[in-house]
């Protein structure tokens, strides 16, 4: 079994190696691709067509439902021609506040910038945001790429602000939520961030340090990974603060929305209201107030489709929420390492399938179904909170299949050259010779195995073997040339071939592989015709069968009278002869190993007058059954015979004791006296028995048999059917 285990790994690292020799352009092919898209990726070329794949992910998804915590009071251009001015006078701001806290929310965020007063009615204004524990206001930064501004100094006092810095890409989109922002070594929460705390407080949700994830958030169930230069499709993305990719909840509209004047009027239901999260900010297209997502354009949408500031940040508090109560996982990406892989097996996978088709219609079937299937994984990892390389792998596909096609079209002009000189050179050659490709195609013959097959040479290239064989010599030449593809070493065979006159020839067929200079590996088998030697091998091995038949049927014949002489023609038992070399023998080994030797004599008793009665059929029937039964009822190494009539002898070699004899003898009397049912008829009979003992009763062949036929009559004399001791 070990030694199997051992032969089937060997042939398995053997196919291996030859298949990786066999697709070595190919893994040269895809390592090249990949290695210059790796380059390409590390430029930065390719993160834009990586965002656009991964926008477009998202507009595929299916709706989401409307997140009711969040509700979105928008400053219409209606309201402010109704106020008739910007920014809204604090009186307006105060009165719109206390109204929402009069109905009882979690929390209001006020995504305003009001770092001056705005007359009429500041004093109001302050009063209402100092009673408003649960309001919330907003700031920029200083940065870079933009001033401070400052919040509400009286929501400053209270700490209860939060910070603005939305994070635009290179193209415009953004993609990403900032949650902390240190400024002079003082960490600063985002506004998003601020509003969540205050709506999960009341759930008993607290922000705390991840345990396993140093410096990293938990909140709820769960853990907030950082944002890293390099994560996705970025490259050397500004990575600063604590950022998280964003996961939007869709496209502009996608949250409640009411307007002031709706809000001022009572036209809002209380439930939209109660222990929600009231945004307030502006929705006029005068303010400008825009910034583009990934639902804003599409490969299929016309025209950019940009939602509110103040919509962004109910997307973000919304992302934080659901995260942080299991609903919706955050976006995690692949290590880099593991992304090389990825993109490099859909590369080799493209180069593979291009490589190995026979055509170039299934070429491009393969290849439209290889990268369906690596959008459908791509789009459902997405699903699952994975962003995985979508555009790089798509490219790598595409790529090796074209550099794959310019390959395989140089070698097949390379083919067409091998086949041209090896048809000049096998056409010289008197054998039939026949080349095939790794489809088992002929792809070369010569001139004498066109008028061995009997067909022309122009019918007979680009086909196999099935389409001109009996499908049994098919598929054995199918067989012979696949071992010689595996194993690469040469082999010879002897097989039938039958021609287009349906005559068939026995072949013996020389098969070996071959390889051009560019690669490309043959088959080559030469054929040669050995149809007479065949003949006359089975001509020779005809009458040798003939002769051993003979020679059988002499030793049965032999054997058959060899038995008819030593065995009764009746009962199939011992004959008066065998009967006395056996007895013989019995006596030589007794004599030399010192025991007993047994010689019973039995005569049925009554016999004549059932032969007589019931004719001679049931009378050799009942000495048939009788000698059955004394050879069943005794061992094997005892010898029953059959002297003539009715009379049989047992010899019981080896005998222990006198007392076992007797007890032999008993059985027999028991065995005979059972009734017999021979044609219908129930017929009873017994037995005498006469023994004699070796050495006891005599030593030699003659007095043991004059002294137990003795003991028999004696039997007899005494009433029968018992057994009598000389």
């Amino acid at each position: 079994m070990m030694n199997q285990l051992g032969i089937s790994g060997k042939r398995l690292v053997r196919k291996v190696k030859q298949q990786l020799l066999e697709d070595r352009r190919v893994w040269i092919s895809s390592c090249i691709v990949v290695a210059g898209l790796i380059s390409l990726r590390l430029m930065g070329l390719l993160q834009f067509g990586e965002w656009e794949a991964f926008d477009q992910f998202f507009r595929l998804r299916p709706p989401q439902l409307v997140d009711e915590r969040i509700l979105i009071v928008g400053i219409q251009e209606a309201d402010i021609q109704r106020i008739g001015s910007w920014p809204i006078p604090d009186r307006n701001m105060a009165e719109l506040i206390k109204k929402i806290s009069s109905l009882k929310p979690r929390a209001i965020g006020l995504d305003i910038y009001r770092d001056l007063p705005v007359q009429p009615g500041h004093t109001e204004w302050l009063e209402v945001a100092q009673k408003t524990s649960n309001l919330v206001g907003i700031e920029q930064l200083n940065t870079k790429k933009s001033l401070r501004v400052a919040a509400p100094p009286v929501l400053q006092q209270e700490g209860r602000v939060g910070f603005n810095n939305v994070i635009i890409d290179a193209d415009g989109k953004v993609r990403r939520n900032l949650l902390y922002w240190h400024i002079n070594n003082k960490p600063r929460t985002s506004f998003a961030l601020k509003l969540a705390f205050k709506y999960l407080q009341a759930e008993n949700i607290k922000p705390q340090s991840a345990k396993n994830h140093s410096g990293d958030l938990q909140l709820g169930k769960a853990i907030f990974d950082r944002f890293q230069a390099n994560d996705g499709g970025y490259v050397m993305a500004d990575a600063g603060g604590y950022q998280i990719l964003a996961n939007f909840q869709g496209p502009a509209g996608s949250f409640r929305r009411v307007s002031m004047a709706q809000m001022l009027s009572g036209k809002v239901p209380a439930e939209w209201v109660r222990d929600r999260i009231i945004l307030i900010g502006s929705t006029a297209e005068s303010l400008k107030d825009f910034f583009f997502t990934p639902y804003s354009t599409g490969l299929f949408m016309r025209g950019a489709k940009p939602i509110s500031g103040v919509e962004l940040q109910a997307n973000f508090i919304s992302q934080i929420l659901n995260a942080a109560q299991g609903k919706t996982v955050l976006f995690q990406v692949w290590p880099e390492w593991l992304e090389v892989i990825w993109i490099w097996v859909w590369t080799w996978l493209g180069a593979i399938f291009i490589w190995r088709s026979p055509s170039v219609k299934i070429s491009t079937i393969l290849i439209f179904l290889v990268t369906f299937t690596l959008f459908i994984i791509s789009y459902w990892a997405f699903l699952a909170g994975w962003w995985l390389p979508l555009f790089p792998p798509m490219l790598g596909i595409l790529s090796s299949a074209t550099i794959i096609t310019a390959l395989v079209a140089h070698l097949k002009d390379e083919l067409k050259r091998s086949k041209e000189f090896l048809q000049n050179l096998i056409d010289a050659i008197p054998d039939p010779i026949f080349v095939k490709d790794k489809q088992h195609r002929w792809i070369v013959l010569n001139k004498a195995y066109c008028r061995f097959i009997g067909y022309p040479l122009e019918n007979l290239l680009e086909k196999s073997d099935f389409d001109f064989f009996p499908d049994h010599e098919a598929y054995n030449f199918w067989q012979q040339d696949k071992l010689v593809f595996q194993r690469g070493g040469a082999t010879e065979n002897e097989e039938q071939f039958t021609n287009s006159q349906g005559i068939t020839h026995h072949i013996a067929t020389k098969r070996s592989l071959h390889k051009d200079p560019a690669g490309n590996i043959f088959l080559v088998g030469v054929i040669r015709d050995i149809t007479e030697r065949k003949q006359l091998e089975e001509h020779l091995k005809r009458t040798a069968d003939e002769l051993a038949r003979s020679n059988t049927e002499l030793k049965l014949s032999e054997d058959r009278l060899r038995y008819l002489a030593y065995h009764d023609t009746l009962t199939g038992l011992p004959n008066r002869k065998l009967f006395y070399e056996r007895l013989n023998q019995s006596i030589e080994w007794a004599r030399q190993n010192h025991h007993l030797v047994a010689l019973l004599f039995l005569d049925l008793d009554g016999f004549k007058l059932i032969n007589d009665t019931k004719g001679h059929d049931i009378g050799d029937l009942l000495l048939q059954t009788v000698a059955d039964r004394l050879k069943r009822c005794l061992r094997s190494s005892d010898t029953v015979s059959r002297l003539g009539g009715d009379e049989f002898t047992v010899i019981l070699p080896g005998i222990p004791s006198v007392t076992d004899i007797a007890r032999v003898a008993d059985k027999i009397l028991a065995t005979i006296n059972q009734p017999f049912i021979l044609q219908g008829h129930k017929i009873y009979i017994s037995t005498s028995i006469g023994i004699s003992v070796y050495p006891l009763n005599g030593e030699d062949i003659e007095t043991l048999i004059k002294n137990a036929d003795a003991a028999m009559y004696s039997a007899k004399e005494q009433g029968k059917n018992n057994y009598t001791f000389c």
